[in-house]
């Protein structure tokens, strides 16, 4: 009987239930469920299984370069970060309000764990998100429009409700280049928000994008209706280096 109730599970795709069919039916009986308390727990437990599998996918398909989440920051080691903003961040209702979010600083404080962090969140709301460095997209949009294909890779980028671009500033990028790159903002500007890490200040824009007029106006679409954190501090991997120190001198 339960291999044949383990089949029919199976041909309703519901494979929460058929992966955990005895434990449910062990709970079930230790707990004196009438049938309809039974059956609400099941379906309740498939749900489950399903929110679960569909995070899973969605983070799988964001291109993420690392899972890191919140919870994983060290804030005290930050302590220019308002905590409560990231926190607020997470609740996501800057996706519901297109707000973009730009994390600006240094390398190694933390501007990529915390975009991965957000993005993972969302990811696990339903929510399609896709990660990329910004030198991988200028080099996607270049190659596109040699192929006469820019327009649909364009679209391609927008259609995900929550776009990361990391990166900003580490290379140089051409006027062309410039100019493709603010299509796709434009194009997304209060339709969908994107969350930018750079190293850059505004002010060095100009020189990041090759031409000051690109750089002002990328600018203007990206900082309307935005959350931007500039991020003060050392450095996470000086911070890595001198614990490797510290317990390299504990065990000698």
């Amino acid at each position: 009987m339960l291999n044949e109730t383990i089949n029919i599970l199976n041909d309703l795709n519901l494979y929460g239930l058929k992966n955990s069919i005895s434990n449910e039916i062990d709970y079930i009986t230790n707990n004196n469920l009438s049938f309809l308390e039974g059956l609400n727990h099941f379906l309740k437990n498939e749900l489950k299984y399903r929110e679960i599998n569909r995070a899973e996918a969605n983070i799988k398909v964001a291109h993420f370069p690392y899972i890191k989440e919140i919870k994983d920051f060290d804030f005290d080691y930050q302590p220019s970060i308002n905590k409560d903003v990231i926190n607020d961040l997470a609740t996501l209702r800057f996706i519901e309000e297109k707000k973009n979010v730009l994390f600006m600083g240094n390398p190694g404080v933390g501007k990529t764990h915390l975009a991965t962090a957000l993005g993972i969140e969302a990811a696990k709301k339903r929510n399609s998100v896709y990660f990329i460095s910004c030198n991988d997209l200028i080099t996607n949009l270049s190659n596109a429009f040699k192929e006469n294909r820019l327009e649909s890779k364009i679209k391609f980028y927008c259609k995900y409700k929550l776009l990361i671009i990391d990166e900003i500033g580490y290379l140089p990028i051409t006027k062309d280049e410039a100019n493709m790159f603010f299509q796709l903002i434009a194009k997304r500007y209060e339709n969908k928000p994107t969350i930018i890490t750079t190293n850059q200040p505004f002010s060095k824009w100009g020189e990041v994008f090759g031409d000051t007029t690109i750089a002002s106006a990328i600018i203007d679409r990206l900082v309307h209706h935005s959350v931007i954190m500039n991020i003060k501090g050392k450095s996470y991997r000086i911070k890595d280096l001198i614990q490797e120190d510290f317990n390299d001198e504990k065990s000698s």
